[in-house]
């Protein structure tokens, strides 16, 4: 393993993804006899087949899968030390990733991070809007210092603290005959045609798991991957969904929808912080964890 360079993870990766030899030279700048004795060299070190040899290219062994797991983790953490490096010789004093959901990254975020970068301007903040099961995903596997998530996903593996709460409401078109309701249970909408978002995001598990438990499945038209998607298929009339209140009340002004309170206690949705060890996370990070869990609770 102490003789794996990482030119020879980056070429194994070019093969994964174009899933041939010859493509990876071509993208390497390498000759093809060269990858391929990489390949073979790689293999014998490590005592197993990486590759099925096909006709028309190759496909990974489960030996091969696993390598490329770890092989793309290594390259993405040899490209952002590259990058935190290099920040610290233009005057970067700290660096801080975040992943959080869309509710978080729109309701709550701007402000917060607005006034620690105040406080701290020599400090770099990284942050990738994702939905909760991917940023779940990040914080197990390293790749993000903290992340912000629904807080009904399971994270019993991470250290999670409160971050906000926000309220869900029905959205309908104007003119929709739920529109002029000043609450609904979720129950009562459920005969029309829903617009919902993708099935990993985690507004459509808790959806689903609510309308199992009610013993009513909704009528998904459309699955878009949007808040703003989803209201503007709403103010076209294709149907009604289920947002973040203070989400579609940034769209109200521009769209012709309307937003209906929902009576369901889970209506009521808490977002976590979550770290992945509390204990390795850098003085920067610790203090982005610190300014954003001192915030829980207030707005």
């Amino acid at each position: 393993m102490r003789r794996i360079d990482f030119v020879t993870l980056r070429l194994f990766v070019a093969i994964a993804e174009t899933r041939s030899l010859t493509r990876a030279a071509e993208r390497e700048h390498l000759a093809l006899a060269a990858v391929s004795k990489r390949v073979s060299d790689l293999e014998g070190q490590l005592g197993v087949s990486l590759l099925y040899r096909q006709p028309k290219g190759v496909e990974l062994t489960p030996a091969g899968h696993a390598l490329l797991h770890h092989a793309r983790n290594l390259l993405d953490n040899l490209q952002q030390l590259d990058a935190d490096l290099s920040e610290f010789s233009e005057g970067v004093k700290g660096h801080v990733r975040i992943h959080a959901n869309t509710s978080a990254v729109i309701e709550f975020l701007p402000e917060d991070l607005s006034t620690f970068t105040r406080q701290h301007p020599e400090v770099k903040i990284d942050l990738e809007e994702r939905v909760s099961s991917d940023t779940l995903r990040a914080l197990r596997e390293g790749l993000t210092d903290i992340g912000i998530f629904a807080g009904h996903m399971p994270a019993e593996d991470l250290q999670v603290f409160p971050y906000r709460e926000d309220r869900l409401v029905l959205v309908t078109p104007r003119e929709h005959v739920l529109a002029g309701r000043e609450c609904i249970a979720l129950r009562e909408a459920a005969g029309f045609d829903f617009i919902g978002l993708q099935h990993d995001a985690s507004l459509h598990a808790l959806l689903q798991q609510s309308a199992q438990q009610m013993g009513t499945p909704l009528r998904l038209r459309i699955q878009v991957r949007s808040f703003e998607a989803i209201c503007r298929m709403i103010h076209t009339g294709m149907g009604i969904g289920v947002l973040p209140e203070q989400v579609v009340r940034n769209y109200l002004p521009a769209l012709d929808v309307a937003i209906v309170p929902l009576s369901d206690a889970w209506a009521r949705r808490e977002l976590k912080l979550g770290v992945r060890n509390l204990e390795s996370l850098s003085m920067t990070a610790r203090q982005m964890l610190e300014h954003l869990t001192a915030r829980e609770g207030n707005g």
